[in-house]
Parts: structure tokens; sequence; C-alpha cells
């Protein structure tokens, strides 16, 4: 009898993960109950300045690890600081600041002995050894975007839009620069900089620690837009600086004031407000000049500008220009030796690594071939090597790679197939790897400049796939007319190959992002349709990033119509698969995406049975100046063409069901596009569906993001899972 007693516990053992752990489907309320959940895990690290030790946050804690021991340990609580900061006063209204400015809440003093921690609008210092804390600022009105100087002395920021510079050892404070305002920014950007040309910080320390260089931002010139809060008893004003194609950009000024203070010397960088944009800017390496990377409005010229400090004398280092466009990314890094300096260009039609020199020459191309640097991760002068993260393995990749200073063959550091994302410590001995694949979540490795794993410092989060049946996702490869394109399909829960399947296309098309990707796509709503027997479709057309410029650029002066051409291509391959009901095909987007949900409708009645269009541009002219004048030109020079790719007057060819959903007071894409869209579609009889939100962003988060998930969901059950109506061929 005991004997069956153990046996039958022995089989109840082992049958019990699939008894009571079998793996549940996703539904909507499993997701969001999935994502609401608190997990308190390492955060990327920040590195001190030796390359040995990096910061990291654990949830309120502030930890420090020690990479040749392999050893973390707890130096602060954060909320203790958080607690004792004397947070400015709630905001009137809104003050519309770009998501993309970027200002470090925790940085190492230049010694590696302190961290300047920000939070609540106040500034602490930590002392990295026993975790001691000390406040520095206790002001109500914020300290913004602080920094250390080199020497570590003093340290930078700016508040109610003037620079000062804060000597903590003394507690003295200077103010550097006068007459600040909501619409004269001293060392702080307007909207439009960061947002489209990733300019996220307006100021530099000189590396001698004597200056400070900064931009100066009157954005007084630039058109408002006329948001309103509308939730409360009475409507609030909360108008936004915000420039739209062919309108006023900021007047930019690049100045240099001493950090001791006094005058500021200014510097002639041509007329900002019609002619020019300032992309890049910062000191070279003696202190003795400064630099500009200066485009024309419509970005297809690039000069790279020295100004020498004492004399104002100015030169052009050198030149680039396209047929196109020239994209700006990352910044320039300069060498010890204070002449030369490593970017990148697309000069040769895939983003590649230079060496330039401030002497004038021409610069040396150090990588070359079909694919494409997306990052330079650090530079080993010691042993002369560049460290960069690249597609040449494959564009659906990023890998970790090598090559000398002088150039030549490069290695690959970073194996296993997948994504991988970098972060290189200082002097280039370690870094770490951020690794995921599509069925495989991100895990954060630390490893040696030669790859070999020193150990774990983020495990994978394998919660969703333990607790979930999550579906695979696969890579198809589409081609139109010669062009390998690369999408992403995900077949519905209990696939049946004989039967055939409503159809969700995700889709964004646009410039700057690449969807489809060998990496961790994360617990997505896209599970949802799946398994709730949805074909998932989702493809990456010419024009978006990754692929090299000769990829992107056909969308030159006609957004949506290459994009509209090679989406079709995509859906008529998956037709072809037999699989999906060609008459229950349904698209959606958000941004970008919105703008070709509709644009899918519209241009292409009757292959799309339903859209749900998020945030749609629906007219350039209505978009931002910076990012619409790099792909369509001015308005006054390519007006046919605005007027071609403008969507309300197709309104009556909407044969689809169709809800627009949106911010009232999206900064980003204005809520005038859907506006427009509206009374064009009510003029035309058509009968559509609305959702508005009153979040004061681009995105959706919280609550309101849950919401609109059902919203969606229920609107592609009303209308894609009814019987099949028409073939929906794709012309």
């Amino acid at each position: 009898m005991r004997k069956l007693i153990l046996a039958a516990f022995c089989v109840f053992v082992l049958c019990a993960p699939v008894l009571f752990g079998q793996r549940k489907p996703v539904t909507l309320e499993a997701l969001h109950e999935f994502r609401g959940r608190p997990r308190e895990v390492p955060g990327d690290p920040i590195w001190a300045p030796d390359g040995k030790v990096f910061a990291y946050r654990q949830g309120k804690r502030l930890m420090l690890y020690d990479v040749p021991s392999k050893h973390s340990r707890e130096i602060a609580a954060l909320e203790a600081m958080d607690n004792a900061a004397l947070a400015p006063p709630a905001l009137e209204r809104n003050n519309w600041e770009n998501r993309r400015v970027d200002e470090a809440d925790i940085q190492w003093d230049p010694a590696g002995r302190e961290l300047l921690y920000a939070t609540n609008g106040d500034l602490f210092l930590i002392d990295a050894r026993d975790g001691a804390w000390r406040q520095i600022t206790k002001t109500r009105a914020a300290e913004r975007d602080p920094k250390f100087s080199p020497d570590g002395k003093r340290i930078g920021f700016y508040r109610d839009w003037d620079l000062y510079a804060l000597d903590p050892a003394a507690g003295k404070e200077t103010r550097l620069t006068g007459g600040g305002s909501e619409t004269l920014r001293n060392g702080a950007t307007d909207w439009v900089y960061p947002e489209e040309l990733e300019l996220g910080t307006a100021y530099w320390w000189s590396p001698d620690s004597r200056s400070i260089a900064y931009l100066q931002f009157d954005i007084s010139g630039e058109p408002l837009y006329p948001h309103s809060d509308l939730r409360g008893a009475r409507a609030i004003a909360e108008p936004q600086r915000y420039p739209r194609a062919g309108e006023n950009n900021p007047s930019v000024r690049f100045g240099v004031v001493p950090a001791n203070g006094g005058n500021t010397k200014w510097f002639d960088v041509g007329d900002t407000v019609n002619r020019y944009l300032i992309a890049r800017a910062g000191w070279t390496p003696n202190s003795k000049s400064i630099f500009a990377v200066r485009t024309n409005r419509i970005q297809n010229e690039l000069e790279f500008l020295t100004f020498e400090t004492s004399s104002g004398k100015a030169s052009t280092i050198y030149k680039e220009s396209d047929l196109y466009w020239v994209n700006v990314e990352g910044s320039p890094v300069f060498l010890k030796d204070g002449r030369r300096f490593v970017w990148t260009s697309e000069r040769d039609g895939f983003r590649h690594l230079y060496l330039y020199s401030l002497d004038g020459g021409a610069p040396r191309q150090l990588t070359r071939g079909p694919w494409h640097v997306s990052a330079i991760s650090g530079i080993d002068e010691t042993a002369s090597r560049i460290y960069y993260v690249s597609t040449e393995a494959s564009p659906l990749e990023r890998h970790l790679y090598s090559v000398a200073v002088d150039g030549g063959t490069p290695r690959r550091i970073t194996g296993g197939a997948g994504s991988h994302r970098v972060s290189m410590a200082p002097g280039c001995a370690y870094f770490l790897d951020v690794h995921s694949a599509l069925q495989s979540p991100p895990v954060a490795t630390l490893r040696t400049s030669d790859g070999a794993e020193i150990g774990v410092h983020r495990p994978a989060d394998r919660r969703s796939q333990e607790g979930f049946e999550i579906l695979p996702a696969e890579i198809v490869e589409v081609n139109n007319g010669g062009v390998t394109l690369y999408a992403s399909l995900i077949k519905p829960a209990g696939f049946d190959a004989s039967k055939k399947y409503p159809v969700i296309v995700n889709v964004y098309g646009g410039p700057h992002v690449q969807a489809v990707r060998n990496a961790w796509p994360g617990l997505t709503v896209d599970q949802v349709y799946a398994h709730a027997g949805y074909v998932v479709w989702q493809m990456d057309n010419r024009g978006t990033a990754g692929r090299g410029h000769a990829f992107e650029s056909p969308v030159y002066r006609n957004l949506g119509a290459v994009e509209l051409e090679d989406q079709l291509a995509g859906v008529r391959q998956l037709l072809a698969m037999g699989f999906a009901d060609a008459g229950r095909i349904g698209v959606t987007g958000w941004s970008y995406g919105g703008f070709m949900t509709l644009n899918m409708l519209l241009n292409a009645p009757g292959v799309f049975r339903a859209g749900f269009a998020g945030a749609p541009v629906t007219n350039w002219l209505n978009y931002d100046s910076i990012y619409t004048e790099r792909y369509m030109g001015l308005p006054k020079d390519n007006g046919t063409a605005y007027g071609n790719t403008a969507l309300a007057g197709k309104a009556g060819n909407l044969k689809g069901a169709l809800m627009l959903v949106h911010n009232l007071e999206d900064d980003n894409v204005l809520f005038q596009n859907s506006m427009q869209m509206i009374d064009a579609l009510q003029s035309a009889g058509k009968q559509f569906e609305m959702m508005l939100y009153p979040q004061k962003s681009h995105g959706l988060s919280g609550f309101a993001s849950r919401q609109m998930d059902h919203a969606m969901f229920n609107f592609f059950e009303r209308h894609l899972k009814a019987k099949s109506v028409g073939s929906g061929a794709v012309e």
C-alpha cells in the first residue's frame, strides 16, 4: 500500500506541470495583468571613469558592480533623496518639453569618487565608497541638465532658462547668462530640434573646464499651435511653439561664456530661421575652438565648421552633400591627438566609419560594404581599435565588431543569431551585452573586449514564456521588383493551413524605423490577435531604416507612394500562401503608421476591410519643419507633391470600416490632422468611428492605453470576424 501511494505521488509530481502549469493563451486581460506586475531588475550600467566599476539602479536602490571581482553592493537608497528634494510647484499649463531631451539623472564625477543624482528638480552628491550623500541644491525652480566640468570642480546646469555653474565644495553658485525666458532659452533646446535632429542638450563644458559653449534658442518667432486642456471646469489654453513645414524655425545662436562668469562671445552660424540647422556642436580637444555641424534647411548639404574662440575665425573642415538628404547620426568622437575624429557617413550609400582631421584633408573610410554601422560603441587608442555595432551579419541583426583606427578587416565580437545592444566601458576593456532573438528574451551579460563572458548581470525574464503560449514569429522574405523586403508573420493558434483566417496588418513604414528584426518583441498585443484567430503580418517597406540610403531614398519628395506599393506586394505574397482571407484584411498603425493606414484604405480601396488609424498625419503641411522638409522639400518648391500626398481630399474613396484615434493634445502629430480628416469624411458622407484621448503626448499610456487596446480589438472583431465578402483582390 505504501509503495502504491508513493508511486501515485510520483505520477502526480510528474504530471503537475501539465495539470497546473499549462501555459495560457494571451488575452487582453492577461496581457494587461502581466504588464502591471512589479519586478525589480538591475538597470543598465553607468560606467565609472576607470571602466572597472559601474553603477546601476535596482528599484529604488543605487547599486555598484565591481567587474574584476564580480561583486555587487548597494550604496544608497534613492528614495531618501527623492523625499529630501524641494520639488518644483505643479505647472499651471503644459510646457511641451520634447521626449528626446537628454539629461542624465545619475552620473560619475571625473575622478570616480562621487555620483551626481538629479531628482525632483534638485541635485545630490553621493560618496561612492560609503553611500553618504549631501544635497547641493534646494530650490523651487528645477536644476536641469546637470553636468560635471572635466576637472570635477564645478557642476553646470540651467534653471529658468539660464545657465549656472556651481562649486559644490565652496557652496558657490555663479549665474552665467541672463534674460532667459520661456521663449529665450540659454543652454536649452526648443521642441523640434531634439525631436528631429536628436540634439538632446544645448551646452558643453570646455575640456579645460574654463568655459561653456552653448546654444541659445529664441523661439518667439515659431508659430503657436493652440492646444487646450478641456478636462476641468474651464478650458486652459496650452499653446505650443511648433514650426510646420515652410514655417519659421527657431533663431539659434552659438556662444561661449567663461565658467567664472562674464560676457558671452557669439559666433556666426548663419540664419537658422530660414536657411540653416545646427545639428551638432561642441569643443575641439584643445579648448581653443568650438565646432558646429550645420546643414541647409532641406538637409541635403552638411558642413563641419570650427570657430577659434579667441579670434572668432571660422573654418570649414569638410562638406558633404547628397541627391536626397544627409542623415545625421551620433556625434564625432575625437582621438587623443586632438586633431582626428571618428564619425559615420552614408556618402557611399551605407553608413560607415570615417576618420576625419581638423586639418581639412579628405576623410578616410574605415569600414565598407553593403551593410550599416548603427553606433560607435567605444575607441581603445592603446590597442588602436574602434568598437562599433553593425548589420554586417544580417540586416535583421545587430552585432559588435572592431576595426583598426587606420582601417582594415573588421573582427566580429558577439556571437549567436539575434540582436545585441552594447554598453562599452571607458577604455573598452569590458562591455555589457544585451542579447535577444525572436524566440529568446534579452539577457544582459558582462564581457571582455574580445567577447569572453564574465558573468550575467540581468538574466532573461522568461515569465511570459513560462506563463503563456507565445506563438512564434517567422521572418518572411518578400520580393517586389527585385527588391527584398522582410516581413514578420505570426500564424494563429491551432493553425490549420487548409482554413482561411482574417488578417491584421501592422504598419509603420516611415523613415528611421525598422520594425522587423531578429530581436525579442516582448509580450505584445500581436499575441492577443494571433490567439484570437488572426494572422498577424508586419513588413518593412522601402523608406525604412537599417538597409542603406538607397533603400530609404525612394520616398524622396513623395511620402506614401512607394510605401503603399511595397505594402500591397507584401499582402499579395501573404495571400499567395493560401491561408489568409482576402476579404477580411485589417490594417493598423500609429503616427507614420496611422498615415499609412489611411493611405492604404484610401489609395487601395477594397483591399482592406477595416483600418484602425492612430495619431495619423493626414497632410504633410501639418507636420514639423525639420522632418517634413528633409523628405518632402519646402512646400513652395514641391507644392504638387504636398497636395498629392494629402489624404483628406481622398476621403470619398473610403470603402472599408475606419476608426480614428488621437490624443486631443498630441504634441507631435497635431490633432488638426485628424480634424481635417473628420471634416472631409463627413463631407463625403462616409461613416467612421472615432476615439479621443486627453493625454498631452504622442502616445498613450496607463489606463488609456488599456482602453484603446480593447477598443481596437472590439473594432476588428466586429468588422473582420463576419463572413468574408468579396475577393479583396490586391490591385
